[in-house]
């Protein structure tokens, strides 16, 4: 991999706290390559070979069964995924294709698994993420379950809106078809879900939102501290930190 690559990759929670001499041994042995759209990165069922790491581009995590498929996150750079395999030497619980032309790093995992052995910093980090991808899981599981379908919309909205610093006119950062499977809607339904928003607090032009009522938009979500993702985290994902 490239040198420039490097120092983004430091930064990442995962390895900001590692020893220098880790860091240097996993970057060794690290490589980095490029993907068109489409392409499946990993399946699930399968074991893990790399600890992949998203420097260009989205990936998308899915899981299929019995015939259906449902999004289970999108991941935008500088992000891991799906290290909880990796840790665990299980089986791949999502499968994660790219949606564009993305760059990726890969670092093979046995390595990963040593590292962890061996610098306590790195292993403290990794438990970190770990757990703020089981909190992800289970706010993600409150907000499907507590919540209907048009305020889990309209939640969604106001988080791309604080992410935005507030902004009233935010832009899907996938198509729609993503969000409903990811929202555990059908696309008629998220279509039924826009347009009584609509009616109360929206505008809708394409891919992109205009709040026209917050405070009305607010009632209907009903923000909740334990169950909303919060901007300040350190999750890169379009939805929510994942490691499944």
């Amino acid at each position: 991999m490239q040198d420039d690559e490097k120092p983004e990759l430091r930064r990442l929670p995962l390895f900001r706290e590692m020893t220098t001499p880790t860091f240097d041994s996993l970057m060794q042995i690290a490589c980095s390559q490029s993907f068109p759209q489409q392409v499946e990165l990993i399946r699930q069922g399968e074991y893990a070979d790399f600890l992949h790491i998203v420097i260009e581009g989205s990936v998308e995590l899915h899981a299929s069964w019995n015939g259906r498929d449902t999004v289970m996150g999108v991941i935008h750079p500088v992000s891991t995924f799906i290290l909880a395999a990796c840790v665990c030497d299980a089986p791949y619980l999502m499968s994660a294709r790219t949606l564009e032309c993305a760059k990726i790093v890969m670092i093979p995992v046995a390595d990963v698994r040593v590292a962890l052995r061996r610098d306590p910093d790195f292993a403290m980090a990794a438990m970190r993420e770990l757990a703020n991808g089981y909190r992800g899981f289970v706010r993600q599981t409150r907000n499907l379950k507590l919540r209907n379908s048009i305020e889990r919309l309209a939640a969604y909205i106001l988080y791309r809106s604080r992410h935005a610093g507030d902004s009233d006119s935010i832009v899907l950062p996938v198509e729609k078809r993503h969000l409903a499977s990811y929202l555990g809607m059908t696309p008629e339904n998220l279509s039924r879900s826009i347009k009584s928003l609509q009616a109360d607090c929206l505008t809708v032009q394409g891919m992109r939102f205009t709040i026209t009522d917050r405070t009305r938009l607010m009632e209907i979500a009903s923000p909740d501290s334990l169950m909303d993702e919060p901007v300040e985290s350190p999750a890169k994902s379009a939805f929510s930190r994942l490691a499944g």
